[in-house]
């Protein structure tokens, strides 16, 4: 339980993490606050040269309203997220995942960027960010990139960072008018971790026809995981609980499950059947009240 030995840096500014990525050009890795890399780290499972702090970072820690959505820095904490009026007024359904996150010393420590980074496939961060259309702002490259969700999140515990970058910001667009969200997950009790977990965006007309959706799971396989066909067969349908059932019946059965000590992918599958319609009621639930 002793990581390997490594030289520590704190930098300055995003300028100096940068200019020490590309120094170290895949022998550095990022570090803010540690929650997910430390204990990795610990088991050896990484084991980096260089450890580049950049949680103190002021210029990659805040909300940003913005017309047309919410910029947030990545070292943005759970805690800011939480307590965060803007958060909570344009995009609830992030302050509801950051508070499920762990438990109150991980909140206080924990940031948003860090938990994308990481990749964890049983995270609640990425499945949010992938219900929310969010895009992700990269640099360190030869140029910045925005990246979507689906590009963002590879495979379990990968991303599409490359060696000297690092990912400095989230956008998320506002949410439909008339829209409801929630964030449902069956949590490891130990760990807090999703064995499965789903964050819904819905949004309907006045005649309560469905014209906005999105469905995402964590924990069921090795990534966040879109239930397209279960959005598809919603789209312009008049909701209801038993169109909201067929829908999922007809997506889950296309979805990448894991099976690990926590849960067989038959356990998993059906999880992902129960908690995605339940999540899929609660949002709709909530924009009805």
């Amino acid at each position: 339980m002793i990581p390997s030995q490594f030289t520590y840096h704190q930098p300055k500014s995003l300028t100096d993490a940068l200019s020490l990525m590309r120094q170290f050009d895949g022998d550095g890795r990022v570090v803010s606050g540690g929650m997910s890399l430390v204990p990795a780290m610990k088991l050896r499972l990484i084991q980096p040269d260089h450890l580049i702090d950049i949680g103190k970072l002021k210029e990659i820690r805040y909300i940003k309203n913005m017309s047309d959505g919410v910029a947030i820095g990545a070292g943005t904490t759970y805690r800011d997220l939480i307590e965060s009026k803007l958060v909570l007024k344009k995009l609830p359904l992030l302050a509801e995942a950051a508070s499920l996150v762990g438990d109150t010393q991980i909140r206080n420590r924990g940031s948003i960027g860090g938990s994308a980074a990481h990749a964890d496939p049983a995270a609640d961060v990425p499945a949010v960010l992938s219900a929310l259309d969010a895009r992700f702002l990269i640099k360190g490259g030869i140029r910045s990139r925005n990246l979507s969700a689906k590009k963002f999140f590879v495979d379990a515990y990968e991303t599409d960072l490359h060696p000297s970058e690092i990912l400095t910001e989230i956008i998320m667009p506002s949410l439909p008018q008339n829209s409801g969200t929630a964030y449902v997950k069956f949590a490891n009790k130990a760990s807090r971790f999703a064995i499965v977990g789903a964050a819904v965006v819905i949004a309907t007309t006045k005649d309560n026809i469905c014209n906005h959706v999105r469905i995402s799971l964590t924990g069921a396989g090795p990534k966040p995981q879109r239930l397209l066909m279960a959005e598809k067969y919603l789209q312009g349908t008049l909701l209801s609980t038993e169109a909201i059932d067929t829908a999922i019946q007809k997506s889950i059965k296309n979805i990448e499950v894991l099976s690990d000590i926590h849960g067989s992918e038959e356990y998993r599958l059906h999880l992902s059947k129960v908690i995605s319609a339940r999540a899929c009621n609660l949002a709709w639930d909530r924009l009805r009240n």
